[in-house]
């Protein structure tokens, strides 16, 4: 409960690990991103090439050719849009996120946190910094597995790549990702030189496909962009040539 009546709840973004694991992965952002840096490229391959159209002689021999149109993957020869739309190949690269994750001890601190006391955010900062290593590789998870007597299948078994992360910013926004990056810069520590302080730098490519995490995120895309038919209207005032 907040002290203002009718203050809208502040959701927080995380880091999710997806699928259960020993120990499992969690990180809530304690401050939210400033800003999203979201990048989608797009590689066009030339189409079809359509039949060399007939050209007239020049009247003068001796004048020098016309300055040849740009090619533009092969698409100058087509006068007809809807047809160079019909053949022109395009593929679409899965979409990178990037963005800082901000921690600090102090509130913790102030609110008399023991473990923030001894250790800072050191916790937060190496679940993140596990997010990016073979979880199967793990020390806790091989001794618990030694335990079981089922080392090589316990939970999570051992392989080469690191967790699969749920990136979830809001109800409408819940990725699955690759962690592709990240830049840990440490600023303020305590006198047991534990870091206090840090921003991390995280970059992250959008596991796309007929997963469920990205199939809901689409399907909320698809649902705002239909809401946006609001405003067609506006489109009384772009001047469309004729």
């Amino acid at each position: 409960m907040t002290g203002v009546p009718g203050k809208p709840r502040i959701l927080h973004g995380a880091f999710v690990e997806f699928g259960l694991s020993v120990p499992p992965l969690l990180v809530v952002f304690q401050y939210n991103p400033l800003q999203l840096t979201r990048n989608r490229e797009l590689v066009y391959a030339p189409p079809a090439q359509p039949a060399p159209r007939a050209t007239r002689a020049r009247p003068n021999p001796a004048a020098p050719a016309p300055r040849p149109m740009r090619d533009f993957h092969g698409r100058k020869e087509f006068e007809d849009l809807a047809e160079l739309r019909r053949q022109q190949l395009v593929t679409v690269q899965e979409e990178s996120i990037a963005f800082d994750v901000r921690l600090d001890a102090t509130d913790k601190l102030n609110e008399g946190d023991d473990v923030t006391r001894q250790l800072g955010i050191a916790p937060q900062l190496s679940t993140l910094e596990l997010m990016v290593q073979p979880k199967g590789e793990g020390v806790l998870a091989g001794m618990v597995g030694d335990l079981l007597g089922k080392r090589q299948d316990f939970i999570h078994p051992r392989r080469a790549n690191p967790p699969l992360v749920l990136f979830i910013f809001g109800r409408k926004r819940v990725l699955p990702v690759n962690i592709t990056s990240m830049h840990i810069t440490e600023t303020e520590f305590s006198a047991d030189l534990n870091p206090t302080r840090a921003t991390v730098a995280v970059g992250l490519t959008v596991i796309e496909g007929n997963n469920a995490p990205f199939l809901a995120s689409h399907l909320m895309t698809e649902a705002m962009s239909a809401l946006n038919l609001a405003n067609v209207g506006e489109a009384a005032n772009v001047v469309i040539p004729g």
